[in-house]
């Protein structure tokens, strides 16, 4: 059993500390906001995510789980610290590293008080190239003598929204970075018990490899996107095309389902700022920069979808199903599903939306048939495994028009069209039969 600290209790930090308690450690949650600290507390998570809140409950009554507001209080046992805290885009793009600085500062200053050997810290935020020195050089300012120093590591997270708890637990690698194998070795026997491959790299290593894998995450999205738009200018269905380029072995089908582009607080922001450090190296991104200004065009597709088939948008009641960034999260962040929605409304569109993360706002109704009541068309713009198996034949009784639009790929064509609805999705074009039968 190891004592660990976890600072900053967000999605990220939450789901870490509560995963290393289970798997038998002793943690202490720091936060600086006393609403998380105390809904932690009680068992109660501050965010949606499957299957956290049972796990969390778990990981209280072992007793081996606490939550504090103290920096004193939280590391004063500390063999490792994992640093959790949030690493928003700049203006420019580049990673604001505030909270990173604010937070190592605070550590400083309590481990500062304490006796004995100092802890690990594990940097598990999100952040660019060379952190893992920044932090170091902060951490100098408190630690005249190298000796009395924490050693630094990088353990970067590869949790999905909707799926981390699954993620933290089967995750497909674990990496660490360090200066010094023991170090890594140290952080590496946190997870003796869960089964998968383990990288040991330098600092800097270990910091690219999570900017490299959202990079190309984003850039399958951003590439199946733009064979979607071509699909539909030549009448081809896309279904088919990814479902055989995906058989290849080289390929795979991981993220090339076509919709209306990659959000969330992930791609959108680990892209921005990959292509930032290209730019600071004086290096242009030019894949990268194709990626963002491919992504931002499929908002403006799916929004000229709507007004060819609809002849005009101005006047149009539209009913929208979802705007959270993907299904099974109440995330909005970066989210294309209100990109789209802002662009409808500035083109005079009434808007009548259901979601089933929201429950007040603006335009937002509280059930999905009543959001399409008198509606000329129905965009579904999250995937909510709920929207997939709706009632279609109440949803053409309600409605005004036929049309609905699959902004996500993410209903039955047959279904829709069987309660006598007219289907159009992204790369599939109106009115044409399904060219994939299947591998036999």
């Amino acid at each position: 059993m190891t004592n660990i600290a976890v600072v900053g209790c967000g999605h990220v930090g939450a789901i870490t500390a509560t995963g290393l308690v289970i798997l038998g450690h002793r943690v202490c949650g720091v936060d600086t906001s006393e609403t998380v600290t105390r809904a932690l507390s009680a068992g109660q998570g501050h965010f949606s995510e499957p299957g956290f809140e049972p796990l969390l409950c778990e990981a209280l009554e072992s007793r081996r789980l606490r939550f504090t507001t103290s920096y004193h209080d939280g590391l004063a046992d500390a063999e490792l610290v994992f640093l959790c805290v949030n690493t928003p885009s700049t203006i420019t793009g580049a990673a604001d590293l505030s909270h990173v600085r604010a937070a190592v500062t605070e550590m400083a200053a309590a481990l500062c008080t304490l006796d004995g050997r100092p802890p690990i810290i594990v940097n598990k935020s999100t952040a660019p190239i060379g952190t893992g020195e920044t932090i170091e050089a902060l951490l100098a300012r408190s630690f005249s003598s190298a000796a009395a120093r924490p050693h630094i590591c990088t353990n970067p997270e590869f949790l999905r929204e909707g799926h981390a708890v699954d993620d933290f637990f089967h995750p497909d690698r674990i990496v660490i970075g360090a200066e010094r194998e023991e170090d890594a070795r140290c952080v590496m026997a946190l997870y003796k018990d869960i089964e998968a491959p383990v990288l040991i790299t330098d600092l800097r290593t270990a910091e690219m490899i999570k900017y490299v894998s959202n990079a190309f995450l984003a850039t399958r999205v951003s590439f199946v996107n733009e064979i979607a738009r071509l699909c539909e200018s030549l009448n081809v269905e896309v279904d088919g095309v990814m479902a055989g380029v995906g058989l290849d072995s080289r390929i795979g089908n991981a993220y090339f389902k076509p919709g209306i582009g990659y959000g969330g607080s992930c791609l959108p922001k680990d892209v921005a700022a990959l292509c930032h450090t290209g730019d600071s190296a004086g290096l242009t991104m030019r894949v990268l920069s194709a990626v963002q200004e491919a992504n931002v065009r499929q908002r403006t597709h799916a929004v000229n979808c709507l007004r060819r088939l609809l002849g005009t948008l101005d006047g149009k009641t539209i009913a929208v199903w979802g705007v959270t960034f993907k299904g099974g999260t109440e995330d909005l962040r970066d989210s294309p599903a209100l990109d789209v929605v802002a662009l409808l409304r500035n083109e005079g569109a009434q808007l009548k939306i259901y979601d089933p993360a929201l429950n007040s706002g603006d335009e937002l109704y509280g059930d999905a048939l009543l959001a399409v009541e008198n509606a000329d068309a129905l965009a579904v713009l999250s995937d909510w495994p709920q929207f997939a198996e709706a009632d279609f034949g109440a949803v053409r009784d309600g409605m005004a028009g036929r049309l609905v639009y699959d902004g996500r790929n993410h209903l039955s064509r047959n279904a829709v069209e069987a309660a006598g609805l007219l289907y159009y999705g992204v790369g599939r074009p109106a009115g044409r039969d399904s060219a994939l039968r299947g591998v036999v």
